[in-house]
């Protein structure tokens, strides 16, 4: 299980500081430093998702809330507050290999990162361009951080922000060198206060963070905790998205399943038949781009949209089944390229020929066997 703990250390000023220590199961591969300025602090949805999704990933999280004066004389956190706890995560667990900074977080995580060499990517979350207050760190300085930044940048920000505008995000995007990426929030608010926007935007960060792990601190190098992982073999575990939250782990890749917040789920990944569908037009688009690169066919993109839904058998006129209900999955494909009409119909064909198309059409047998801890032989 996951562990939460309260770190504690001097700051700047000599007093006590406390920050939010999320721990995974097991030794953590890289350490996140995290300031921020979510609603509800660092026992607020947001911060406690962030955590859970990096967490999923095996990372270990330190969350310092930048807006709630956690100095004893009432001030705000400062950036010489944030190197002093990248120092220590460096003494205790390991430096941060991952900084993500909310707000005005986001201004501190900038300007300390050449004080963290360890660390290989940055996160900005609803950052303004510029910062007055206890950071004082002015436009033109940031920008020269970002600038020299030299490190991978994933700058998230809502259009629909109402405290820091999206024309911030701009400054610091065009600002950086690549790589870089970004994210539009559509529809979340500065404090991203909604479960769903909170979660979307801590599994995305997470996933892509991961990205720029060395090789020996990705997630798919080294074992889950659910046990060893091999390409063969799908191993599905609770996660801390209660109550129906999954941890995925297949082929050494990290994934999350989820039921949406209408049936009581945490939405912090897609459910189990998206899932379902998302493998279906994987294979779809992989099956469709092999076929064309072997025929050396202009297909530029495909792209795959699905449904699924119950319906009334006697709606089916071209199914075996008459009574009852079934499951129905509508696929519609989208080619993009100077293709022929025959050629865009011999892929519609190809498309039918899916690996996962022929086995959702096909008998499946499904075993199921209780095993112990340790799998089959525990």
């Amino acid at each position: 299980m996951t562990e939460t703990r309260t770190l504690a250390f001097a700051g700047a000023r000599g007093d006590q500081l406390a920050g939010r220590l999320d721990l995974p199961d097991g030794k953590p591969r890289a350490v996140v430093l995290v300031a921020h300025c979510f609603s509800g602090g660092n026992a607020g949805p947001a911060a406690g998702q962030l955590a859970r999704s990096f967490n999923e990933l095996s990372m270990a999280v330190l969350g310092l809330d930048f807006a709630r004066a956690p100095h004893a004389d009432g001030k705000s956190a400062s950036v010489d507050d944030l190197a002093i706890a990248a120092a220590q995560l460096r003494s205790t667990i390991a430096a941060p290999s991952i900084l993500v900074g909310h707000s005005l977080g986001g201004v501190a995580v900038l300007a300390i990162a050449d004080q963290v060499p360890e660390a290989r990517a940055v996160v900005t979350i609803a950052t303004p361009a510029e910062a007055a207050g206890p950071s004082q760190i002015d436009a033109q300085a940031q920008r020269q951080h970002i600038a020299t930044l030299h490190r991978a940048l994933l700058v998230i920000h809502s259009p629909d922000d109402q405290v820091v505008s999206l024309d911030n995000a701009r400054v610091v995007f065009d600002a950086a060198r690549h790589p870089k990426s970004f994210i539009s929030l559509d529809g979340a608010d500065h404090g991203l206060t909604r479960p769903a926007d909170a979660s979307y935007a801590a599994s995305v960060m997470a996933a892509w963070a991961a990205r720029y792990l060395p090789a020996s601190q990705r997630p798919d190098s080294g074992t889950s905790p659910a046990g060893p992982a091999s390409h063969d073999v799908v191993v599905v575990t609770e996660s801390d998205a209660r109550p129906y939250g999954q941890r995925i782990t297949a082929g050494g890749h990290q994934l999350v399943a989820d039921e949406p917040a209408g049936i009581g789920g945490a939405d912090s990944g897609p459910s189990p038949y998206d899932l379902v569908l998302a493998g279906l037009g994987a294979c779809t688009a992989i099956t469709v781009r092999m076929y064309a690169d072997r025929k050396g066919w202009p297909l530029r993109q495909t792209t795959v949209r699905l449904r699924h839904q119950r319906i009334h058998a006697k709606d089916c006129a071209d199914c075996e089944t008459r009574t009852g209900q079934m499951d129905q999955i509508e696929r519609e494909l989208q080619f993009e390229g100077e293709l022929t009409d025959s050629q865009r119909a011999r892929l519609l064909d190809i498309a039918e020929r899916c690996p996962v198309h022929r086995t959702l059409h096909s008998e499946v047998l499904v075993s199921t066997a209780e095993t112990g801890p340790d799998g089959p032989d525990g």
